[in-house]
């Protein structure tokens, strides 16, 4: 992905890892001031350049009942200008892509038009994407096209989102997850997160982008970078596929069963072990929410261990840590569900962080009992088995 043209606009200041080739190095980190940001965002709307997502296309008149097979979600009913999630698994149903789909006749590029399946997924995974949905087409009647470098992606949260996009001439979706096609080529999208019912996603041409910007800035978005959408996807306890996730993460253990995958729908790789867990079982691993204490020193990245409070055993790992505006400094954290057992009948439970500077030393952490998933009682196939022994 190249760099964004907006890290050139006055003020954006660019993220610390960009000389280290990080994932968000080629989008701004902020525009000055972060809390101020994230309090736009809660209050008013910010526009936050997330262009360096990937972007998918799948056309073809075969192209719902082609990728339902493929994925998680229940995607061959999806009707044209409504919007899902869906997720890659492998054979043992561990996480290996996750995507925002969205069913909208819009063109790839200004000119181009027809129906199309578009898949909005993390930076650098689009190519791997597409490369893996084009070895499953067959004798299907379908194209996949990796369009990352055709179009680009702006976020719009906050209140007053549907004033400020019909204020830059934008049509706004009405349903909750709804699409419609942009003028000039792209999609607007209302998701889910970071804000519920208030956040809305633009997929636009990448020659346009810093029009695009202009246009929403003049039409009284605030400008927002990165951290400040970062701090509002964490506090909705919203995981990030490769920044909450490892490479044993299956979907029970970040809360992507419902919004990103379908219990009852057919047959698809990986949906073995979704159904087991669903049915006998229960997630070896839980996300959680992470009060962190560390002051003004620098926030864990994503991996650190995450230790028990008794014996410093490893427990889990950090994903994404963040300093939000009201809560603090926080972190989605995925651990042992044993790490956080009795979390809210006995108070919070307070775990480890590991700190690998030589001066520091394991700081604390308490986990939010509001982000504790509830206990669903027993799992309905192991009822079943239960019942059926006597």
């Amino acid at each position: 992905m190249t760099r964004s043209p907006l890290l050139d606009v006055p003020g954006a200041i660019g993220h610390p890892d960009g000389s280290e080739g990080g994932p968000d190095a080629d989008v701004a980190s902020h525009h000055g001031d972060p809390f101020a940001e994230q309090r736009a965002a809660s209050r008013r709307a910010a526009v936050v350049d997330r262009s360096h997502r990937g972007t998918v296309v799948v056309t073809g008149s075969e192209r719902t009942g082609w990728l339902h097979l493929l994925v998680s979600q229940q995607v061959a009913d999806l009707p044209e200008g409504r919007g899902t999630e869906g997720l890659v698994l492998d054979v043992q149903g561990r996480v290996e892509h996750h995507a925002l789909i969205s069913h909208v006749d819009a063109g790839v590029a200004p000119g181009d038009s027809g129906p199309a399946l578009w898949l909005s997924v993390e930076p650098g995974t689009a190519g791997e994407l597409a490369a893996y949905l084009d070895r499953m087409r067959f004798w299907s009647d379908v194209a996949v096209h990796d369009a990352s470098d055709d179009v680009a992606l702006l976020s719009v949260v906050g209140p007053q989102v549907t004033d400020v996009l019909t204020a830059a001439g934008v049509e706004v979706p009405t349903e909750p997850e709804g699409a419609l096609a942009l003028s000039g080529g792209g999609v607007v999208r209302r998701v889910p997160w970071p804000l519920e019912t208030t956040s809305v996603d633009l997929i636009v041409p990448r020659a346009d982008l810093t029009t695009w910007w202009e246009r929403l800035r003049g039409a009284g978005a605030a400008a927002a970078g990165l951290d400040a959408y970062e701090a509002l996807r964490v506090a909705a306890l919203r995981p990030r596929l490769h920044v909450d996730t490892d490479d044993r993460t299956i979907p029970h253990e970040v809360g992507w069963i419902g919004s990103a995958v379908h219990l009852t729908k057919g047959c698809y790789r990986g949906q073995e072990t979704v159904s087991r867990v669903s049915n006998l079982g229960r997630p070896p691993r839980q996300m959680v929410l992470l009060h962190l204490a560390t002051g003004d020193d620098a926030l864990p990245p994503p991996g650190t261990p995450v230790l028990s409070a008794e014996g410093g055993r490893s427990v889990g790992r950090v994903g994404s840590a963040v300093r939000h505006h009201e809560l603090g400094s926080v972190a989605l954290a995925l651990v042992k569900r044993s790490a956080v057992a009795g979390t809210g009948d006995t108070g919070p439970a307070t775990l480890w962080v590991a700190d690998d500077r030589e001066e520091g030393a394991p700081g604390p952490a308490t986990v939010d009992p509001d982000s504790v998933p509830p206990d669903s009682g027993e799992p309905p196939g192991r009822a079943a088995v239960r019942r059926l022994h006597g």
